[in-house]
């Protein structure tokens, strides 16, 4: 039931700003809204992104501007399972925006510092680097 009125939520969101959005099978929705023109990212590779993360009303909880790059393993570490199979539809140079319901991102009890329970996050991304190589923060 959580899990339907969830997608309801997004799916107002994204029609409110007729964005046009995939979905997978999880749940999650993406955007490509401007292409790369660099290597595909897949599964192991190592990847470093300039992001926003912000919930549906707009209140920004992080973003690399103050917290700098993330750099990180796909499919390894901690960030959210929305992140890991988002950037798996992307390639290097691409910027992206994907909205994660609570199950693929920080669930029913948030991260304890900015992003409450159940929130749905919405990430706007950019793929500066993949490599098979680890990367340099």
């Amino acid at each position: 039931f959580l899990a339907e009125k969830d997608q309801e939520r997004i799916r107002s969101f994204v029609n409110r700003r007729d964005w046009n959005m995939q979905t997978t099978g999880s749940g999650l929705w993406y955007m490509i809204y401007q292409k790369g023109s660099g290597v595909p990212v897949e599964s192991g590779m190592f990847v470093k992104l300039n992001y926003e993360i912000r919930l549906l009303d707009g209140t920004l909880c992080y973003s690399s501007d103050s917290t700098g790059a993330k750099v990180f393993q796909v499919d390894q570490g901690d960030e959210t399972q929305g992140l890991h199979e988002g950037l798996k539809y992307l390639a290097e140079g691409d910027r992206a925006r994907l909205i994660m319901p609570p199950h693929l991102a920080h669930g029913l009890i948030g991260d304890g510092e900015r992003i409450p329970a159940r929130a749905i996050l919405v990430y706007d991304i950019t793929v500066m680097e993949a490599s098979r190589q680890k990367i340099r923060p």
